[in-house]
């Protein structure tokens, strides 16, 4: 067994413990009327739990597509911590409720099998989940930020790899012919290098497309929408949408500042930064690790 499964056996095993402890201490479902026979009881929810928690991992791992790695990124390992919340909450809480019809009614009438009783389980456990949730973010939360800065460090690193390639074809070395013209819905077009593009902004019923001529940042307008330049522009796969006003060319990207709430990508020549929404946040970072810049 390696140290990743321990680790999650581990976090299981006392996010599980915390649950029955606060059971313990509060007394739901009727536990006051029971004397050594809560200890039982207690121990059962606790199996319960442990048994839920595994079974939620099986359902991420194989079900969801989701096994737990720390290779994907923070981003990653929070947004599966929230499905196995929304996933294992629910399910615990139904065993629990099956539980207390089964094993605990014939003395407290009011644990019989009901929909108000599913969803004071639920209340309970949603509660729990939640302080538990936090609990281990807080402790876990230098690994988290140790990660971020690497994973940061790496993007940036493969950007300057990308970016050592362009610079020459921009510099004239490499000749690129790769032309382009983005026509609107009027007469107008904007015909450029598809290496010089920079970025591509929504601003009403046009966009800004800034890119370089002759070595220097020139804007136009043109009326269009986002939507209309990426579908121009989907045989490049350097260029990416980042936000719902922004198509952003990679290969023009100096410098990524990025946390686990927000990101922005600052672009070479005219410094600008552009924000990155956290719905593209995970197609931003694998399009840097998977795709070489193309001209």
């Amino acid at each position: 067994m390696n140290k990743g499964h321990k680790e999650t056996i581990s976090i299981r095993f006392v996010s599980t413990a915390f649950m029955v402890l606060a059971i313990a201490i509060f007394k739901p479902f009727g536990l006051e009327m029971w004397q050594w026979q809560s200890f039982v009881h207690l121990l059962c929810i606790f199996s319960l739990g442990l048994f839920s928690c595994f079974l939620t991992e099986a359902i991420l791992r194989f079900v969801v597509r989701m096994p737990r790695s720390y290779d994907h990124g923070v981003g990653y390992i929070i947004s599966r911590n929230l499905r196995f919340q929304f996933i294992n909450t629910p399910l615990v809480s139904l065993l629990i409720c099956l539980y207390r019809h089964i094993a605990m009614s014939h003395q407290v009438e009011s644990n019989k099998l009901s929909l108000s009783n599913y969803l004071e389980t639920l209340a309970i456990i949603a509660f729990l989940s939640f302080a538990i949730g936090l609990y281990w973010r807080f402790k876990f939360r230098s690994r988290y930020l140790a990660m971020e800065l690497e994973e940061t460090r790496l993007l940036n690193e493969q950007l300057r790899n990308i970016s050592s390639k362009s610079e020459t074809d921009i510099s004239g070395e490499k000749p690129c012919s790769q032309e382009i013209t983005l026509t609107g819905t009027t007469n107008e077009s904007v015909m450029l290098q598809i290496s010089h593009l920079l970025y591509i902004e929504a601003v009403g019923n046009y966009v800004k497309i800034c890119h370089l001529r002759e070595g220097e940042v020139r804007t136009d307008m043109l009326r269009a929408t986002s939507k209309q330049m990426e579908d121009d522009l989907k045989d490049y796969p350097m260029i990416v949408r980042c936000h719902r006003a922004f198509l952003v060319n990679l290969g023009q990207v100096e410098q990524i500042v990025s946390n686990s709430r927000s990101m922005q990508l600052k672009m070479k020549h005219c410094h600008d930064a552009i924000p990155v929404s956290r719905s593209n946040m995970s197609q931003i970072k694998e399009t840097i690790r998977r795709i070489p810049y193309s001209c």
